[in-house]
């Protein structure tokens, strides 16, 4: 059953009229209806145009928390062969939040990192909602490290609200394991490529996403904070988060502009979450493309300095 956003209400009304003449499909009647269900989902889909073509940074930021958008096991089914997961971060423990393993993209082989928020109540509790402790991101660093040593590109996929605040991660060196893995990335030899599908939260998601190249689908966010959590700094009332949402910049075209991302994938009108095949294809075309621009004849230093100057020209441009 599809799942309506408070924007989408036009769309749910019409939509909802169409399911109740389509049941009328198998009793027997003297007029046909046939012309007033294409009527319908003709206005259906122009609506469902209409809206996503305006959408706000508030509205993007429901639409990338959206429960029936794709996550990263989604693409891992379908993007991803000969998966092989590997956990724990050979100090502490397992972190569910982050998975990291090795498979094939189009037979070239690849080390996958993903956090993972789980699309029903037991998986979210599960993968804690995508929010990694200290051990995913140690578990992040561990998979890099290997990939390195076996010359094999990552590819990782975001999609966070943050990192987890807990007491317990905390203890455990929450600050220090998020930037180790930030430096791992600008560290590693290989060709690194972060895809932001949903969420991009604050450290939690930077920790995976320095990478040399940073792409986002067309709805998702990117942000140092979320919107709530910027209204209760700012104006101690997380009610505001809409008006910080429009107010931070943190759609993939405002991104994109100021060079924090490096490309959109594009998502059909009414998201992710309606077309996950089409994404899904769209996806795949991207990473193909960057495994094709970075040839495993390029050295190591060259794609060290590839990535180190894709950040240290971030904000060039507006100075």
């Amino acid at each position: 059953m599809q799942s309506y956003l408070d924007f989408e209400k036009p769309v749910a009304d019409l939509e909802g009229k169409i399911a109740e003449l389509r049941s009328l499909s198998g009793e027997a009647r003297a007029v046909s209806i046939d012309d007033e269900i294409n009527g319908l989902t003709a206005r259906a889909d122009q609506a469902l145009s209409d809206i996503y073509k305006r959408l706000t940074p508030w509205q993007k930021t429901q639409v990338a928390r959206h429960p029936q958008r794709p996550h990263f096991s989604d693409y891992l089914k379908g993007l991803i062969t000969e998966w092989t997961p590997l956990a724990g971060d050979r100090k502490s423990a397992e972190d569910p939040a982050i998975q990291a393993g090795f498979g094939r993209f189009n037979g070239t082989p690849v080390a996958v990192i993903g956090q993972e928020k789980g699309s029903t109540t037991e998986t979210r509790l599960k993968h804690n909602f995508g929010m990694a402790r200290p051990e995913g991101y140690r578990k992040a660093v561990r998979i890099m490290d290997m990939a390195d040593r076996f010359d094999i590109p990552v590819v990782c996929f975001v999609d966070t609200a943050g990192a987890y605040p807990g007491i317990g991660a905390e203890e455990r060196g929450q600050a220090e394991a998020i930037a180790r893995c930030t430096e791992k990335c600008l560290e590693i030899g290989v060709p690194n490529l972060a895809i932001i599908i949903g969420e991009g939260g604050s450290g939690g998601a930077i920790a995976i996403a320095t990478a040399n190249r940073v792409l986002m689908l067309e709805n998702a966010v990117y942000s140092v904070i979320s919107p709530e959590a910027g209204a209760s700094i700012l104006w101690k009332d997380a009610g505001r988060a809409q008006e910080t949402a429009n107010s931070m910049k943190i759609t993939a075209q405002d991104l994109l502009g100021f060079h924090v991302v490096d490309g959109i994938i594009a998502e059909p009108a009414g998201g992710a979450h309606r077309h996950a095949e089409a994404v899904m294809a769209a996806t795949a075309e991207a990473i193909g493309k960057f495994l094709a621009d970075f040839p495993g004849n390029r050295g190591k230093l060259e794609v060290r300095e590839h990535r180190r100057e894709k950040f240290m020209a971030i904000g060039s441009a507006l100075n």
